[in-house]
């Protein structure tokens, strides 16, 4: 399927994407065929750009599966006989393993690897599901393996020209700022003036240290730039791949963002970080349990 045809269809969104008219010598028709299939025939696709799920969002979908059970069926496509890998859904292919479903609705749909990585790039960031550098990942993923260009894939997904350009150059970054902006450590605000930067995970590492917002980022970025004298900078500590990794470790276990300082010896401080009160009552309870009524 030539790329100009995919741009039209793709522009109108995933809904058109679900059925739209495909290959005339298709053995699906084009919208797909709805089945309800065993949950552990389905398996998670490579070409997903998602990699991160957090803790607490599968576990309130879980809970909301248990309930009123999986609403929405997954887009998938055959890979062997009876077996089926995830187009669309596998974050909810994941909270209905945890719900103790065994048999689930899917949409099977005909689709080539483009096709499948594209459709999975538009749902998730239809759905704000990806984190900025799963969402730059899969941009290049369809720059390189398929030829598109900046101007064509920006209609194809349907954000700006300038989008695409910014959130490409995050993968520009060291790997270990990529993994702080993964983990929400830094925002793509913060990270961006570091790209290219011998100093950036010097400077990532204050950053994160003193709380900084992105005009405090700016600032630091244009003195450091003016000056060769950085006794701040010195002075920061860099943390050890064990440190690190403690870090990213528990944070995908809370899906919250954690963050280690040592202090002086044996001594330290862990901190975790919550966005609003229903983040901060998950939390609650992993620590002290449900309160038991009296």
């Amino acid at each position: 399927m030539a790329v100009a045809q995919q741009k039209g269809r793709l522009g109108r969104g995933l809904a058109s994407l679900i059925g739209e008219q495909g290959p005339t010598q298709s053995r699906l028709p084009p919208e797909g065929v709805q089945r309800i299939v065993p949950i552990d025939h389905i398996r998670p696709s490579a070409l997903n750009p998602r990699k991160n799920f957090r803790e607490d969002e599968l576990s309130e979908l879980a809970d909301s599966i248990r309930e009123k059970g999986l609403v929405q069926p997954l887009i998938v496509r055959e890979s062997d006989e009876n077996k089926y890998e995830i187009v669309a859904g596998e974050r909810r292919w994941r909270a209905a393993q945890r719900a103790g479903v065994h048999m689930v609705a899917v949409i099977i749909r005909e689709l080539d690897d483009q096709e499948m990585l594209e459709l999975a790039i538009i749902e998730n960031v239809q759905r704000s599901d990806l984190n900025s550098i799963e969402e730059a990942g899969g941009y290049r993923d369809l720059i390189e393996r398929f030829g598109y260009t900046q101007d064509r894939l920006s209609e194809v997904i349907g954000k700006s020209r300038s989008h695409l350009a910014n959130t490409l150059r995050l993968l520009k970054l060291p790997d270990i700022i990529q993994e702080h902006v993964s983990q929400g450590r830094l925002t793509p605000g913060h990270a961006r003036p570091l790209v290219g930067r011998q100093d950036s995970e010097v400077l990532a590492e204050l950053i994160i240290a003193k709380d900084m917002n992105v005009r405090d980022v700016e600032a630091l970025v244009q003195k450091t730039d003016q000056s060769h004298d950085q006794p701040q900078l010195r002075r920061v500590r860099e943390k050890d791949p064990d440190t690190r990794a403690f870090e990213t470790e528990v944070s995908n276990i809370l899906g919250l963002k954690v963050e280690i300082k040592s202090g002086t010896g044996e001594t330290g401080a862990l901190t975790i970080k919550y966005t609003d009160f229903d983040q901060l009552d998950y939390l609650r309870t992993l620590l002290v349990g449900e309160r038991r009524q009296g």
